[in-house]
């Protein structure tokens, strides 16, 4: 959608009023609207678009595991808040704490040959230097501890490998935030890959708008534009600007701070993009006229008599319309409808 923007200030749109006398120097009763005629000139018009999007989160994750098993703890419900670290969901480790415990074993076993292999090593190596001792003898001694250390590393290995999956068995949220899906119960049986809770961060918003190339040229990363999530005014600073999926357009990708959580996540959400600007007039919206789908000013003729004339209007900010047919520059409206005998 195309929304027109007043750039110079509505001094444009002066009120001829010079030498009129007061209200009460022309006998107005108290409570009477005055009148006052506007002088209508062209003023500079930003042109700007309206791309809807919607405000979703920046960081959303939703949790899994590589454990099969079964769930035997569900710490957190949906809507609440938790911390960075916190605890959501335990699942029944038994068969993994077994497997950990025969990897620290290995381990230990391991480091018992390696230390016993440097032992025996450190003996050759000192008979060898005395001439007591064959190189044979050297070299198979060097051999064992080699294999010795390759084997302590390989039990290390594998102990690290069951403690990662180990891990998985106590499910912790990633980064503070909102739990927005719990998908399992306490008793239900979780595979690897399946989700088990959905948190979201809605401390910074993602609004992402698809426009036509050339609407993105004066885009660059780092501008600051004007934003709307649920009517409500924000600014949004472009994280960046991307073609498309599909067809010619691009996608602009802006940023607006949450941290107050004044917007919900996922509301609908409009990115104001500059378009330029054109020549153009406009006019107090308190000052129309409107008859169901008709809107009007009251245009002073060339005998100073008021007529109603229909217009053709754009809704723009800050009180003020766009006349797009009906007015041109140089008329003059009445800024409040004539009594009956003045028409």
């Amino acid at each position: 959608m195309l929304r027109s923007r007043m750039l110079l200030p509505l001094l444009l749109l002066t009120a001829a009023c010079q030498g009129e006398p007061p209200a009460a120097a022309t006998g107005e009763a108290a409570g009477t609207v005055a009148q006052r005629t506007i002088l209508v000139r062209d003023t500079v018009i930003r042109t700007i678009l309206e791309a809807s999007g919607v405000a979703a989160p920046v960081r959303e994750a939703t949790m899994g595991t590589k454990l099969m098993g079964s769930v035997t703890e569900v710490l957190v419900h949906e809507g609440q808040a938790v911390a960075a670290g916190e605890m959501l969901v335990r699942i029944d480790s038994r068969d993994v704490a077994a497997k950990s415990a025969q990897a620290a074993a290995g381990v230990a076993d391991a480091e018992a040959m390696y230390t016993n292999a440097l032992a025996q090593t450190m003996r050759i190596r000192a008979l060898y230097a005395d001439s007591a001792a064959a190189r044979a003898q050297l070299d198979e001694a060097e051999a064992g501890l080699a294999r010795a250390d390759a084997g302590l590393r390989a039990a290390r290995g594998v102990s690290a490998e069951v403690d990662a999956v180990k891990a998985y068995a106590d499910i912790r949220a990633p980064f503070a935030g909102t739990i927005t899906k719990r998908f399992v119960d306490p008793g239900a049986f979780v595979a690897p890959g399946a989700p088990i809770v959905t948190i979201q961060d809605a401390s910074r918003l993602r609004i992402s708008v698809s426009v036509a190339p050339a609407d993105v040229r004066a885009i660059a990363r780092g501008a600051r534009l004007e934003a709307r999530v649920e009517e409500q005014r924000a600014t949004a600073v472009v994280e960046g600007v991307v073609p498309a999926g599909g067809g010619a357009l691009y996608t602009i990708n802006a940023l607006v701070d949450n941290t107050p959580h004044r917007f919900l996540p996922g509301a609908a959400a409009t990115l104001l993009v500059p378009r330029g600007s054109h020549a153009g007039i406009l006019l107090p919206e308190a000052i129309l006229i409107r008859e169901g789908d008709l809107t009007g000013v009251y245009v002073v003729g060339a005998v100073g008599r008021a007529e109603l004339r229909w217009l053709q209007v754009a809704r723009a900010d800050g009180g003020v319309v766009e006349v797009l047919s009906g007015l041109r520059a140089g008329d003059r409206v009445e800024s409040a409808a004539p009594a009956t005998g003045e028409r």
